[in-house]
């Protein structure tokens, strides 16, 4: 992975003591909150409902062990004890108290780490395939691309102050794992008919409360030309973007009133005035870039243990049938590990898990860990004969729910436990539907099954795009829950379908309930599906098992 050059250390330390004045003189009452909130905001530090929280940026998810190691060390000093690793890849820290701020971000720069703009109308942390590098359907490792994107956009002169905030997520697979097409750009890497490498293009994607799905504006963009095809459509946003309504500022809501074709010739122009600018040197420093990310080295050795495992231990057979993923070294395993216990808040780890995570990243998977969109953390690189070693260690520390992909696998936001912003609780509805279907005991025979919970029209827990999409509301002081089905956030991108009037909290599991056993009483077998059943039969089936009290007022 990328190190720190000596420019980006200086870089962070001078950050650090530009903010740490700033906070000191917050303190003294020389700065108002008004002048301080958007110098907090620039370092990543937001004032939620009951505190401050700091949300730290992992470029494209991409951890060490050290890095890990220290993110525990800063739980335990200046917070609760706990991270909360989020959907954009990032950790937040829910408690620290405003003087320890300055504290907490020197400790980070220890370890070449930063909260910088994970706040802001900027360009925020560039998102990637947590398999990147590792998986077996991989065209090309994308981290090298991200991390060119994340130095250039760095402090940006031009793109410091955007219409509003901008997210960039990448894939170097033709299965998406980025969620790349709800996202202001997406990049996913392709062939062309010539067999070279390239970018497929889609711009004006997102969530919130009005989402939708980017569109293609280039088929294929070279490698060679990825800074200033970026650079271009941002600089297009940031002339066009509208900023006399934030509800309206996002580059999504730009294309939809501009057009497509309108836009994309934009783009298109101000890339040809860019291109010859661009003399090299980005290429110059992909190539050092790419140095970093060279595989590692993987070992040659017998793999029978994790075969003998699987045939004796029934609880190691289940987890390594769903947290193991292919590895594109068939000796090796992608190792994905669960943050979400059932009962427990989706995203969370202690300080000890975080350490536990470290070590065994260190012992036994190359020194490396990613963050999942999905609130996971990965060991990429992990010899299939030290599986049931990396098990034992996960399942005396509370990792080794076997639920990856599940129905208890629920990304979910922060929700008014937390978030000023928030119009409902998200966290106890997901814990509740977890402890729920664990009662029953029908998570596997379910199968695939993607829940995702936003506690309110801003999207944090990307309920748009999930096979069963809870939308957390305000209904007149009593929280309200709207569902939508159908809903997906890969190559096949769709934003779901809203069911019908929404459920109070004491209703809502009890609806999600109904839609499962809709989903298991239509199914052609257990090889369908719950996503395949909603493309074959629609919503009527699910609508039928939601609101049973319509379908027999229809037929009176």
């Amino acid at each position: 992975m990328y190190s720190y050059s000596e420019f980006d250390q200086a870089f962070i330390r001078a950050r650090v003591a530009q903010f740490t004045h700033q906070v000191e003189r917050r303190i003294e009452g020389a700065l108002t909150e008004d002048e301080f909130r958007p110098l907090r905001l620039m370092n990543g530090l937001y004032l939620q409902l009951h505190a401050y929280m700091l949300r730290v940026a992992i470029p494209y998810g991409t951890l060490n062990p050290r890095q890990m190691r220290q993110l525990a060390l800063i739980a335990e000093t200046w917070d609760k004890g706990y991270g909360h690793f989020t959907t954009r890849q990032n950790i937040q820290f829910n408690w620290p108290k405003l003087p320890d701020v300055p504290k907490i971000l020197a400790a980070l720069a220890d370890v070449e780490m930063h909260a910088i703009q994970t706040s802001g109308n900027c360009v925020r942390n560039v998102t990637a395939d947590h398999f990147a590098g590792a998986r077996a359907d991989e065209i090309e490792d994308p981290r090298p691309y991200a991390e060119l994107l994340r130095q250039w956009s760095t402090d940006h002169p031009e793109f410091q102050f955007l219409p509003r905030k901008f997210k960039i997520a990448i894939t170097g697979a033709p299965n998406d794992r980025a969620v790349t097409r709800a996202h202001d750009i997406g990049l996913r890497m392709v062939r062309n008919v010539r067999g070279e490498t390239g970018f497929e293009v889609l711009v004006g994607g997102g969530l919130g409360r009005t989402p939708m799905i980017g569109m293609v504006v280039r088929d294929f963009l070279a490698v060679e030309d990825l800074l200033p095809y970026v650079e271009a459509v941002l600089s297009v946003y940031n002339t066009l973007g509208r900023r006399d309504n934030k509800y309206k500022a996002r580059i999504k809501i730009t294309l939809h009133e501009t057009g497509r074709e309108a836009i994309t010739r934009m783009i298109e122009t101000r890339f040809a005035e860019l291109r010859p600018l661009f003399g090299g040197n980005d290429q110059k420093l992909l190539a050092e870039i790419r140095e970093a990310f060279a595989p590692p080295a993987f070992r040659n050795a017998p793999v029978d243990a994790h075969d003998a495992f699987r045939k004796a231990d029934p609880v190691y057979r289940a987890w390594s049938d769903t947290n193991l993923a292919p590895h594109r070294n068939p000796q090796y395993a992608i190792v994905t590990v669960s943050l979400k216990a059932h009962g427990a808040t989706p995203g969370d780890a202690t300080a000890e898990q975080m350490r536990v995570l470290a070590d065994l990243a260190e012992r036994y998977g190359h020194s490396e860990l990613r963050i999942s969109h999905e609130q996971n953390v990965i060991l990429p690189h992990v010899h299939k004969s030290d599986l049931p070693a990396v098990h034992a260690v996960l399942a005396k520390h509370g990792l080794a729910t076997a639920n990856i992909g599940l129905i208890s696998d629920i990304i979910a936001c922060p929700g008014m436990d937390y978030c000023a912003l928030a119009t409902a609780r998200a966290i106890p509805v997901a814990q509740e539907i977890a402890t729920r279907f664990d009662e029953l005991k029908l998570e596997h025979e379910i199968g695939p099954l993607k829940i995702k919970i936003s506690g309110c029209i801003n999207a944090c827990g990307h309920h748009h795009v999930g096979h069963i999409g809870i939308l957390g509301l305000d209904r007149a002081g009593v929280e309200n829950y709207q569902i939508t089905l159908g809903g997906d956030g890969t190559e096949t991108a769709v934003i779901g379908e809203k069911t019908g009037p929404g459920f109070a909290y004491d209703e809502i599991v009890p609806a999600i309930e109904r839609i499962v056993r809709a989903y298991l009483a239509h199914r052609d077998g257990p090889a369908e599906t719950f996503l395949q059943v909603w493309r074959r039969l629609g919503l009527a089936p699910f609508k039928a098992a939601l609101y049973p009290a319509e379908g027999k007022r229809d037929a009176a």
